[in-house]
This record gives C-alpha cells, structure tokens and sequence, in this order.
C-alpha cells in the first residue's frame, strides 16, 4: 500500500484551500418548512449581501411538502433573482435530508446553509466565506466570543440551547455545535453515503463524521419575526437520537458502556421498587425478589434494545429477551462468585466488603455487557450501514 507523507497531504488541502480562494461563487441552501412568508425578505436579502461584492450565487430552497404556496412564491421570484426551489417528498420530514439535497443539487462547491426564517444573519455570508478560506468548514456562532442571542428568546429556549450545546460538547471543539448557519466546501464533505443524520442538526452531523476543521464567525442570532417555530418535542427527541449515534460513531466503546451502565442503574431501580412494594402489600421477601427480577431485566432488555444497541439490525424479540435472561444471569455469577473469592481469599477485602461488592458489581456489568455485545444484540450488521439514498 502507498503511504503518502503528511506534509504532502497538508501541500494538497493547501492547493484546494487556493483554489476555494479564487471561486467568487457560492450556493445557499436554506431548507423550507411552511415558510412562504419568509422567502422573498430571505431572497432579498441574500442579494443585497452578495451581488454588491461580485459573488455568482444562487438560493436554492428544499421545501420539505409544505404546501403553504411556497413554491408559487419561489416561481414569481426567479425572473428577477438566481433562486430556485426544489421540492422534497418523503416519508418523513425531515431538515437534514432536505439540507442534504441541496448540498447534492447546488451548482457550486462552495456552499452555505442557513435557516429561511432570517433567523441568521444573511449579511455575514461574507465573512463565513472569508473564513471558508482557511478552513473546510466556517460556522456562524452564537456563542463564540463577539456572538449573541436576540434579547426576545425566552428563557426556557436559552436553556434548551445551552443544555443541547453542553451535550454535543464532547463531539466538537466548537463553542456552538449547535449552529444551522455555516459553510462547507464540498470538496472536503465526507462521502454522502456515510453519513446518519436524524433532524436538524445537520452541521454537527457533518463535523463529526467529516472530521472537518472549522472556524467560527460571531453572529447575532434573531428571533424569527414571521411563521411559528418547528422545533417540537418529537424533534428534541430526535436530536438525542442523533446525539447517540455520534457517540457511538466517536467513542464506540466508551459510549455503549456508559449507555449499559445507566440503562442497568435504572433497571436496578426498578427492581429494588418492585421488591419493597410486593413487600409492602405482604408478600414474602424470597418470592418478591424472585417476582421483581422480571420486570427489572424486561426493563434493561428493552432500553438497551432501543438506546445501547439500537445501530443493530433487530433480532426477534422473544428470542432475544430469552437471550438476554441468560446473560444476565451470567453477570449475576460474576458478580456473586467475584465477591465471593475476594472475601474469602483475601483478608482486606473480607474487612472491607463493601469494595469487594463494587469489584463484583464491576466484573459482573463487564460480564453482562460483552455477553449482550457478542451473543444477544448481535445481528450480523448495523443499522446505520446501509446506502444513503437523498432523493
């Protein structure tokens, strides 16, 4: 295999960094949901910041089935301005797919994404292409130095945001990762059939699995003025879905333990419920905590069926479930027969049961957990392996 030094790789993304320079070209994708009201302030707009600076541009709108007019809107516009608006129909809807398709469509290479709710500033498309120049990815920051938030966000969103932030921290070296304002060139993007986006964080998706370099650009950030936000509950929930699969993706290992081990802390608090609340209505202490057992590793097969290994092909449930029983089991003899040899082989762990109960507890999990890996929640391959089809 050839192996090529690293100075010349940093000589080729040098060349293609020269070349981006040159380009006074650029498409902006902005993905459309019920935002008809918003189009031609947003088309605009876009113009004022780019067409006094030379730029040959175009607005490309994905309009995820609206259905509001949008395209009527779009239609009337294009005699006088470069936009164009493609028209996306899916099962679902979906922000990041749409964002994908216009990557795909735009004319040109280098390419900014941005919201249709003049939310992001569309005068500072320049100057995330200034910094595009440096990098393969610039983003539009609320939250680096010089950024800021419109005064009218309410408190409960500035918490969401900031709590989101906090979560995808990890991933990214970014003050807001967050962000749905930012340009790529397209020559650096990873391959489309590699990546597993879930929502609308489409710019994270993107950075992690594209390992892309990016500068940050201070932006303010405006409330929208027109049309009602789309961020629900089932979105936020998607997000943490998304979230997952990027640490899984980043910290394989790591993330499926964590994700076992707070799975199994939950489930173990189920069962310890379970038992004192049979004992209360007057069962007897042995054939409650053989009752509470049941519900307890229910409980811990179905959240690591969904959450843990929730990337892997689905085996059969009944079969599964029997499958997940034995490695339970399995943990449980690890556990008891560690504590057991700890206390009665070794002096201090016999004067100190309770470290020999947490190095039980410990091999025990490590047990449960690569027999689950290897036997249970295996399914020959992932989920997310499959081709990505942007249509």
């Amino acid at each position: 295999m050839l192996s090529i030094p690293s100075s010349a790789n940093e000589a080729a993304v040098a060349t293609r960094l020269r070349a981006s320079r040159q380009r006074g070209s650029v498409s902006v994708v902005a993905p459309v949901l019920r935002e008809a009201a918003n189009i031609e302030p947003l088309v605009r707009a876009v113009d004022a910041a780019l067409t006094p600076l030379g730029f040959d541009w175009e607005l490309l709108l994905v309009d995820d089935d609206s259905r509001d007019g949008s395209d009527e809107v779009a239609r009337k516009l294009a005699p006088a301005y470069p936009v164009r608006l493609e028209l996306r129909r899916a099962e679902q809807r979906d922000l990041s797919m749409s964002v994908l398709r216009g990557l795909r469509l735009a004319r040109f290479d280098r390419v900014v994404v941005m919201d249709a709710d003049l939310s992001h500033p569309p005068e500072r498309i320049p100057d995330l292409l200034e910094a595009l120049n440096e990098s393969a990815m610039a983003l539009g920051s609320r939250y680096a130095p010089g950024g800021s938030l419109d005064r009218n966000w309410g408190p409960w969103r500035r918490l969401i945001s900031k709590i989101a932030t906090l979560l995808a921290a990890p991933l990214t070296t970014c003050a807001d990762p967050m962000s749905g304002f930012f340009a790529v060139d397209r020559s650096f993007l990873p391959e489309f059939g590699s990546l597993r986006p879930l929502g609308y964080k489409i710019g994270l998706e993107l950075m992690v699995r594209g390992s892309l370099e990016v500068r940050e650009v201070p932006i303010n950030f405006q409330n929208r003025s027109k049309g009602s936000s789309k961020l629900t509950r089932d979105q936020q929930l998607r997000f943490l879905r998304h979230l997952s699969r990027l640490y899984r993706f980043r910290f394989p290992l790591l993330s499926r333990l964590a994700c076992f081990g707070l799975v199994g802390a939950s489930g173990f608090a189920l069962d310890v419920a379970c038992w004192q609340g049979l004992q209360w209505i007057g069962m007897e202490h042995r054939l409650a905590r053989f009752i509470s057992f049941w519900p307890a590793v229910t409980w811990n097969w179905r959240w690591n069926r969904a959450l843990t290994f929730g990337d892997r092909a689905p085996a059969p449930r009944a079969r599964q479930w029997a499958q997940f029983i034995v490695a339970s089991q399995v943990g449980l003899v690890s556990n008891v027969g560690v504590y057991v040899a700890l206390t009665g082989a070794i002096a201090f762990f016999d004067h100190y049961r309770i470290l020999a109960l947490i190095a039980g507890v410990v091999v025990g999990m490590a047990a449960n957990f690569m027999v689950a890996d290897r036997w249970v929640f295996h399914a020959g391959r992932s989920v997310e392996t499959g081709t990505l089809s942007i249509k």
